[in-house]
């Protein structure tokens, strides 16, 4: 578990820009593969309740008050985040764009990204003078492109294949009578959990408590702020953070989903139990990526560093990705792997 610090020296902002590009082609050959298991299976033919479902929520026009929704909802969290100092124009700009392709397609995944946003900007702040004490840290936090894309980037690759292949509206989750449009969003929603557990666990975690968290690979204790160091209040603090995202999703579904639509869908409050594992499983994947392929290492002033140099002592790791590059890689395998067992377990 790990912040979104940065180095005083610049950020090898290459590799996560190239994880993002293989993301998109990696998304797009799991959507093709649940389009071909949808056609040649009993999903989406399951012929009265998807009939209705379909013929309710059919949307083949985007209205004028979703345009407006998908400019005014970005732009105002955007302007949040700046005022807040928790974002800087950079990422305030990409943040707009995520922000309104995600809720052209859905209120439910706007939904997901703000409970992520709002939520995490807090933890950020969250005794932050502390913080400086254990690991470097830049602009007070401030999250810049980079760093948005990389814990939002692989949702909004997501949800544009959500708006080729089910268009926009808010649908239920049922796997079903709604295969696709349920693993997309399901998908886009493992993305944001994922990404706000590890911040809650990474922000909230590393200042709570007095014990010194343990290494996830060998369960050796570790300075605080050390890449790949859990607690159990770190992960009971992941798990929290994506049960927020879960709650956020599943409110939405209840007041934007047709009451009628609703009575034909399964149950909806799983959403928010998956939240929670996501939540949960993101912080272990970010954890074991950062423990093995991420370096940390303690300098003369006894802070935590994410670069060898001189004076600096080798706690973990090895110097082949850095923060941003771990976060993205994290936020792609839980988007990828929570549909499957939403699927699974779904009553």
């Amino acid at each position: 578990m790990d912040n979104h610090r940065d180095d005083h020296q610049k950020s090898p902002y290459l590799i996560p820009v190239l994880l993002s590009a293989f993301a998109i082609p990696l998304s797009m050959l799991f959507w093709t593969i649940n389009v071909a298991y949808s056609l040649f299976s009993n999903y989406d033919q399951n012929s009265d309740g998807q009939f209705e479902i379909d013929k309710m929520l059919g949307y083949s026009v985007i209205s004028p008050w979703r345009w407006l929704a998908a400019f005014l909802i970005p732009i105002l969290c955007a302007l949040w985040g700046l005022k807040q100092k928790s974002i800087d124009k950079t990422g305030a700009f990409l943040g707009f764009l995520m922000g309104f392709i995600l809720t052209l397609t859905s209120l439910t995944h706007v939904a997901c990204l703000m409970a992520f946003f709002f939520t995490s900007s807090k933890a950020t702040k969250f005794r932050l003078d502390r913080k400086k004490k254990i690991e470097e840290l830049r602009d007070g936090g401030k999250r810049n492109w980079i760093q948005v894309l990389c814990n939002g980037g692989m949702a909004s690759q997501l949800a544009i294949l959500y708006l080729l292949d089910v268009g926009c509206g808010e649908r239920p989750i049922d796997f079903d009578k709604d295969y696709r449009s349920s693993w997309l969003s399901m998908g886009i929603m493992g993305a944001m959990a994922c990404c706000n557990g590890d911040t809650w666990a990474s922000e909230i975690g590393t200042v709570v408590g007095n014990s010194d968290p343990f290494l996830i690979t060998t369960r050796k204790r570790v300075p605080r702020g050390t890449n790949g160091g859990v607690s159990w209040v770190g992960l009971l603090v992941s798990a929290l953070g994506g049960l927020v995202v879960g709650l956020f999703h599943y409110v939405t579904v209840l007041y934007t989903v047709d009451s009628a639509v609703l009575e034909l869908s399964t149950p909806q409050w799983p959403i928010i139990v998956l939240g929670g594992i996501g939540g949960l499983l993101g912080s272990i994947v970010d954890s074991i990526l950062g423990a093995t392929l991420q370096y940390s290492g303690m300098n003369d002033k006894g802070i935590i560093v994410e670069r060898p140099g001189k004076g600096v002592k080798h706690i973990s790791g090895r110097q082949i990705l850095d923060n941003h590059s771990v976060n993205l890689l994290s936020s792609i395998i839980i988007a990828l792997s929570l549909p499957r067992i939403a699927n699974l377990v779904w009553p």
